[in-house]
């Protein structure tokens, strides 16, 4: 494989992780799977949640990948599998720098005055405006749509019964 098909693949791993993500947040996460994902909606003083579950799961599928790729060297598919699982790593430095980091502080403090990091931050509070797993706004973690249209989002599904906020969350 070239360096650029190498490159690629990783991007391409990156982006298509965000695609997978939004989808299993909005209907894993705040569906069927809700029962790990509640503790990450509520108030806690744990150092750990049982959402963090859901990275055990995805850390032990892409190990697999590495893994796989690893042990069938001579297979047509097993380079484009671990620069696939090289990308889904990223893409989990990068969830858990924004999400995990930046967003909940989790491992450090920094609030952002403005910029994209600022946009990112105020998504996902949005995301948090609701009580339960009805209802929602902005279910992926590196694009973060604009939170006026977040805001209009939520107010509409308020009105229309769909999602109950937390008080003083949206104006």
């Amino acid at each position: 494989m070239t360096a650029f098909e190498k490159i690629a693949i990783v991007l391409a791993a990156v982006a298509g992780m965000e695609l997978f993500a939004w989808t299993a947040h909005r209907y894993i996460m705040h569906g069927w799977g809700w029962g790990w994902h509640r503790d990450h909606h509520e108030p806690h003083d744990h150092a750990l949640e049982r959402n963090d579950l859901y990275a055990v799961v995805f850390g032990t599928i892409v190990s697999a990948m590495f893994v796989a790729a690893y042990l069938n060297p001579q297979a047509g598919w097993s380079e484009p599998l671990w620069w696939t699982a090289l990308g889904i790593t990223v893409y989990g430095l990068i969830y858990a720098f924004i999400h995990d980091g930046l967003v909940h502080q989790r491992f450090f403090r920094w609030v952002p005055k403005r910029g994209y990091a600022k946009r990112l931050v105020q998504a996902h509070k949005l995301h948090h405006a609701t009580i339960g797993k009805e209802g929602g706004v902005s279910f992926g973690f590196i694009l973060a749509p604009d939170p006026q249209r977040l805001k209009a989002e939520l107010k509409r599904q308020k009105e229309a019964g769909i999602a109950k906020l937390r008080p003083a969350e949206v104006d």
